[in-house]
């Protein structure tokens, strides 16, 4: 299908191209690069490769406003730990907050009439009875919490400057719930200046310490959804302060315990809000972490639910950049236990190779998607080798008989397929010896079955009756559906995405920056 000067929405759930936005240069990787990994028949130890670094994703809360620049995502280098693995930094969001430097000062040159509204606010339990008690023991939290604010000071003058705004703003907010103890909107954004406040504290610093503003942020957000337990927001914000309590914890079982919980906020932030590929990447995220903290029978089945929760992030958004790329680093570590275990034996389980042959797609995936994304390009330095250059994807599908989709089950094969930026197709054998196109595009007379990407509609699992026992992959095209079973689920998934990927980057026009990774 062409693509036209204005991209429209794509019919399988492609979303228009953005507008540029400022966006944050990622983290540097480690420059070591690993040695080159054995041919797929070898199955010998490899050399240790480094452990490739996961990104999160800044998220701009609802209310924020677009005029105001987003501040840069900062990083820092992973550490290795004593086994010789690096483990990632779940990032805070970054994004602008409910409020804004404008919205606080135009908020505090009409104070007066602010607080007349406030207490009647949409969000407010107007009405009730006052209780003398909670109120008191309100303020003694809001005392409490204040001191904590007029203790930071920033660490450079951009820091100093959003720290007077941050503490006039949790004035007010101490002010409103003074006023109304019940007020869930107030609690909310008093919560997110604690949480941007820590930002402005040093990590070495004692007084004020991180912690104690992120612990108290959480207390403010624990408040909020207590009082109203739909908001996602602060499920998801109260995740990402606990996610930063646990990294100063390190492998203890304190992080192992805020891990969970972060978990479980970014479970009822989902179930609230479920069209958010922003923190199913972070839940993703959080149980990757987790995943390196529990004992190792527990191990790997946090790291298919960390799997799976980036997959269900990249099926909402295909263009999901930096969920493409955290696919791919667990589906690196899950590659390298494998190899360690020896697996199960299992013939069905996909094997060390073959993980990291996955592995290696969603990262130039993710860099054909954003080209100069440093951490991405030193990635792909890491794992092009483990690509079945020159292709993309290589591997084994059952199809029918060319031309007779609905054939008898006996005559569908078993056969090879290879995927690459132009399209997939069928490898044919004349006796023994297969031919094998230098292109796609080549001609294979009609004894092959060939899908061009440009022609694609939608690709999705089908579990029709009429195909072979197996996982079921439907090709909707231009031309009519085709359907082809995988081996297995877990085969399925592999092909399901890389098609889904070579699509979608055709479709953003980067078809050659792919090219150029598999052919170059």
């Amino acid at each position: 299908m062409s693509t036209p000067a204005e991209e429209p929405p794509s019919q399988n759930g492609l979303q228009p191209e953005p507008q540029p936005v400022l966006e944050p240069e990622p983290a540097p990787v480690p420059e070591t690069q690993p040695e080159p990994v054995p041919e797929p028949e070898v199955q010998l130890e490899p050399e240790a490769k480094p452990e490739l670094q996961p990104r999160p994703e800044p998220v701009v809360s609802d209310g924020a406003d677009p005029t105001v620049e987003e501040s840069k995502e900062t990083s820092t280098p992973i550490q290795s730990s004593s086994q010789g693995t690096a483990r990632p930094e779940l990032k805070k969001d970054e994004g602008s907050r409910t409020f804004t430097m404008r919205e606080i000062l135009n908020g505090l040159k009409n104070e007066g009439n602010d607080a007349a509204n406030e207490s009647s606010s949409p969000y407010s339990y107007s009405g009730e009875t006052p209780r003398q008690q909670q109120q008191q023991q309100q303020q003694e939290q809001n005392n409490a919490a204040m001191e904590l604010i007029n203790s930071v000071t920033g660490t450079d003058d951009d820091g100093r400057s959003r720290q007077r705004v941050l503490t006039f703003a949790a004035k007010r907010y101490a002010s409103a719930i003074e006023r109304n103890p019940d007020d869930y909107d107030a609690l909310y954004n008093w919560a997110l200046v604690l949480q941007e406040s820590a930002d402005n504290v040093s990590p070495d610093s004692t007084s004020p310490s991180k912690d104690a503003l992120l612990e108290e942020a959480c207390k403010k957000y624990d408040e909020a959804t207590r009082l109203c337990p739909t908001l996602h927001d602060a499920f998801y914000n109260w995740a990402i302060a606990i996610s930063d309590r646990a990294k100063m914890r390190g492998r203890t079982k304190e992080a192992e315990e805020l891990w969970k919980q972060a978990t479980k906020n970014y479970e009822k932030a989902v179930l609230l809000n479920w069209n958010s590929p922003q923190a199913l990447n972070n839940w993703g995220l959080a149980l990757q972490e987790l995943s390196a903290i529990v004992p190792a029978r527990e191990k790997q089945s946090i790291v298919k639910s960390a799997i799976s929760k980036f997959r269900a992030a990249i099926q909402l958004q295909f263009d999901f950049h930096r969920a493409i790329y955290n696919l791919g680093t667990v589906l690196y570590g899950l590659a390298e236990d494998t190899l360690r275990t020896g697996g199960s034996g299992n013939p069905k389980e996909v094997s060390p190779n073959e993980l990291y042959s996955q592995s290696a797609i969603y990262i130039a995936a993710a860099h054909a998607l954003k080209p100069n994304y440093n951490v991405y390009t030193s990635a792909l330095r890491l794992v092009r080798s483990m690509l079945p250059l020159p292709y993309l994807k290589v591997g084994y599908l059952t199809a029918p008989p060319v031309g007779k989709p609905i054939a008898p089950h006996s005559d569908w094969k078993r056969s090879q397929f290879i995927l690459n930026h132009e399209g997939l197709l069928q490898l044919v054998s004349k006796g023994d010896q297969k031919q094998v196109p230098q292109s796609i595009s080549g001609r294979s007379g009609d004894t092959a079955i060939k899908v061009n990407i440009p022609d694609i509609v939608s690709v999705s699992a089908c579990g029709d009756l009429t195909l072979p026992p197996g996982a079921g992959l439907c090709i909707d095209t231009i031309n009519g559906p085709l359907y082809l079973v995988a081996d297995s689920w877990d085969f399925l998934d592999g092909w399901l995405d890389a098609v889904r990927l070579v699509y979608t980057i055709y479709a953003r026009s980067k078809s050659d920056v792919l090219a150029g990774i598999i052919t170059g």
